[in-house]
């Protein structure tokens, strides 16, 4: 399967959790397949990407890489990351959508994504004028334009903020619903204590959805 774009994320591993977030966004994806039936209102914008975290974000392979060398170095890497514990996941309000967020101390966790963006960077093609031209419609600031500018992206590094996104934006009179709605979905499925001890490589399919290439389990110490 030829992908467009690549990234990294955390996912769930197989179990009731991973199985509630594919069918709240209608998509599954490490089995690849659309699931359940779903409000296009609220989770047709995240639902390409899939039931995730984001630790290194989308990125475009540079020239004179290749998916198998990435495949080696994200292996190679999470032979040299320990796992991350964290109280828990609560479900949040970010602007005008929904999430579920980490309970507890995140730094370990920023650590982990920062080596992620850091030393997985040498196979990320630069930004077209284009997309740093979307990005930048967000009103970034000096940090995230930093960031843009270095490595592709303006929520990484001191920016990161480590979210599972539920929905796309929401109308306020939408908010208390949806959160309703999530509580129930989700129920006690979300695990404490949280921990994320594998990074899955993700591929985007001729820019439509997102797929599982292959879960990497973290063994650092």
């Amino acid at each position: 399967m030829r992908f467009t774009r690549y990234g990294v994320y955390f996912t769930p591993r197989p179990g009731a959790f991973a199985d509630a977030g594919a069918a709240w966004l209608g998509w599954d994806l490490a089995a690849g397949r659309a699931v359940g039936t779903t409000d296009d209102a609220v989770t047709a914008r995240p639902r390409k990407y899939g039931f995730h975290g984001t630790i290194k974000p989308p990125f475009r392979l540079a020239q004179d890489t290749t998916t198998e060398g990435l495949k080696e170095a994200l292996e190679a890497l999470s032979r040299r990351l320990a796992p991350v514990a964290l109280d828990g996941l609560t479900l949040s309000r970010i602007g005008s959508f929904l999430a579920l967020t980490p309970v507890g101390d995140v730094r370990d966790l920023a650590e982990l994504a920062g080596h992620a963006v850091r030393d997985l960077d040498v196979f990320r093609a630069p930004p077209t004028d284009g997309e740093l031209a979307r990005r930048r419609q967000s009103n970034l600031t000096p940090l995230q334009e930093e960031n843009l500018r270095n490595w592709g992206y303006p929520y990484v590094m001191e920016a990161f903020k480590f979210h599972m996104t539920l929905t796309g934006p929401l109308a306020r009179d939408q908010v208390g619903k949806v959160m309703a709605d999530a509580n129930t979905h989700f129920g006690d499925l979300p695990p404490r204590p949280f921990v994320i001890d594998s990074l899955t490589l993700v591929g985007e399919r001729d820019g439509e959805m997102f797929h599982e290439i292959h879960r990497y389990t973290l063994t650092g110490k």
